[in-house]
């Protein structure tokens, strides 16, 4: 439960997911938990702000604000990728069941607008400070490298269906900066993402850092499912900026827009363990 702080070929899951909607009462796609009006002001209206924030942000950053960054600043990447083959046995066996990996947009109303229904997973370990209890004990090896990561602020399995494309989107602070590590990158077609005026590819076993603030956007245009541990953690920064980032931080995750989240991955894993 959420509480504080050889090649596999992996193919389109075929079992049928249970319908949480009707079994739980949990999660209703066209009604949110709370009223909109709810809903975190900087996520409301952050479009209107994010410019100025993310301004300060980069002032005291001592690192890049470039969209990709150099895994070279950021040591432990290296812990991730010489233990990448654990990490995948462990999302395989774990994340790949439908049961235990929902639909993000089931899970957080406001990536509802962008994460296609049962076509992008997720498997979470971390979460704004919150762990999921019952998925870090199947997934022993990668907890102990994720929790060494300076910072650590969301580390889960992202689980990407055969021909999904998620549109264009920003995260919702340069404060946090993402890690990728591909686990399960299907070769027949083409699994991409672009970040402002880049393309990246992902490659099994490395690590790709970068700076969700700028627009991106995914394709898997794959007969296949793209598996990749994704983190989360906190840019480095110097002070007054570290103060900032960690105030509104500790704001968000106790706003709706982490505390839906939350209840709602209850809920799925409640009804999941009852049927089990």
């Amino acid at each position: 439960m959420w509480r504080d702080a050889g090649e596999v070929e992996v193919g389109e899951a075929r079992e049928m997911i249970p319908d949480m909607t009707v079994m739980s009462g949990a999660i209703m796609p066209d009604s949110p938990l709370r009223a909109e009006r709810d809903r975190p002001f900087l996520i409301k209206y952050g479009k209107y702000l994010r410019g100025t924030f993310d301004r300060f942000i980069a002032r005291f950053s001592l690192v890049s604000n470039n969209p990709v960054l150099d895994v070279r600043d950021f040591a432990w990447t290296q812990a991730l990728r010489a233990n990448w083959q654990a990490i995948r046995a462990e999302a395989i066996a774990a994340a790949l069941d439908p049961h235990q990996a929902p639909s993000l947009a089931h899970i957080s109303p406001d990536h509802r607008a962008i994460a296609p229904a049962n076509k992008w997973r997720s498997f979470f370990l971390y979460g704004y400070g919150y762990f999921v209890e019952e998925n870090l004990n199947r997934c022993p090896e990668t907890t102990r490298l994720v929790e060494s990561i300076p910072g650590l602020n969301s580390a889960f399995f992202s689980i990407l269906a055969p021909g999904t494309h998620i549109p264009a989107h920003r995260g919702v602070t340069k404060g946090l900066i993402t890690c990728h590590l591909g686990l399960v990158v299907p070769r027949d077609g083409d699994a991409r993402m672009r970040i402002d005026d880049r393309v990246v590819r992902w490659s099994e076993g490395e690590t790709l850092v970068f700076d969700d603030t700028y627009d991106h956007e995914v394709w898997n245009d794959t007969s296949g499912t793209r598996v990749v541990l994704l983190i989360q953690f906190r840019r480095p920064l110097r002070q007054p900026g570290r103060w900032f980032v960690d105030r509104f931080l500790a704001w968000i995750r106790h706003s709706a827009f982490v505390q839906d989240a939350r209840a709602n991955l209850i809920r799925w894993n409640r009804v999941v363990n009852s049927t089990n």
